[in-house]
């Protein structure tokens, strides 16, 4: 096919303004300048974005990313656009939503959006979760924003009638995140904490365990801390339990060419690299490595 002949979205999908036909259709992915609706603090640490969306960014997965567009809170310039996972697709009223932690000069300035300002995002991007027809129960296990992230899959599961155990890590209960989303869709919620000591491993391990000879773990998911996922790891593979981990990795531009999130892997015996950003963000838990 030549140049001529093929067509290239040169400008970002304007919600509210552009039409469906003015992009190339067979293109899963685009730019989109969307409205935030509203932007609130969670707590003294973490946001909860709400964004209009096109009918292309609808189409993400549970599990996959957009690239965002931060405005920089200084003087300086940011080069690179932030990866957020999805943490709610609202169908029904054409918007998406974010919860993101403000760590660095990125989400800091993403933080200063109000609502009615533009937001540019790039996506759906990355490969997101699946969930096995034959499932009847899964346990989802995350901590911290990671909590965000497994906040659709979960939703997809009580959706289509799969029931959910979440257990819940967190500094102490108010970093407990998302509680009120699984508590939506009937999820059984196990709060975890470090100031309560209920987040150390032996318990969550004898957690675990117990789900498992519950016949309550078809299968795991996990995400937001490596030391849980090793631990999941470690007792799927002990039960044969099928598993995927969303892991969390610095990208420069989220499809593919930079490298920049390339991470090792074990497949067949055999150690492999892989992109965090387009061979996941989720993975075969037994074939990540870790963090």
């Amino acid at each position: 096919m030549s140049m001529r002949e093929y067509e290239f979205a040169s400008r970002p999908f304007v919600v509210g303004q552009s039409e469906e036909g003015d992009f190339p259709s067979a293109a899963p992915i685009e730019e989109t300048l969307t409205e935030v609706v509203s932007h609130d603090w969670v707590n003294d640490e973490y946001k909860h974005m709400v964004v209009t969306a096109s009918p292309k960014a609808l189409a993400v997965a549970p599990g996959q990313f957009f690239h965002v567009l931060c405005p920089s809170p200084d003087e300086g310039d940011l080069w690179f656009r932030r990866p957020q996972s999805i943490y709610a697709i609202d169908r029904d009223n054409a918007r998406l939503e974010f919860l993101y932690k403000c760590v660095g000069r990125g989400t800091h300035g993403l933080a200063t959006l109000e609502p009615g300002d533009k937001c540019n995002i790039v996506g759906p991007l990355g490969v997101g979760f699946s969930l096995d027809p034959a499932s009847k129960n899964v346990v989802v296990l995350g901590r911290g924003v990671g909590l965000a992230t497994l906040a659709p899959i979960s939703q997809l599961a009580g959706e289509q009638g799969v029931g959910v155990t979440a257990i819940l890590s967190a500094r102490n209960p108010d970093y407990v995140l998302s509680r009120e989303r699984f508590e939506k869709i009937g999820a059984e919620i196990v709060p975890v904490t470090d100031s309560d000591g209920t987040s150390d491993l032996d318990n969550v391990e004898t957690i675990l365990r117990g789900l498992i000879n519950d016949g309550k773990a078809d299968a795991f998911y996990t995400c937001g801390s490596n030391r849980l996922f090793q631990l999941m790891r470690r007792l799927g593979k002990e039960y044969s339990i099928p598993g995927q981990v969303a892991m969390e990795q610095v990208m420069a531009c989220g499809l593919g060419p930079c490298y920049v999130c390339v991470k090792t892997f074990e497949v067949d015996g055999e150690r492999i690299l892989r992109r965090v950003c387009v061979e996941g963000p989720v993975f075969d838990m037994q074939e990540a490595v870790g963090w």
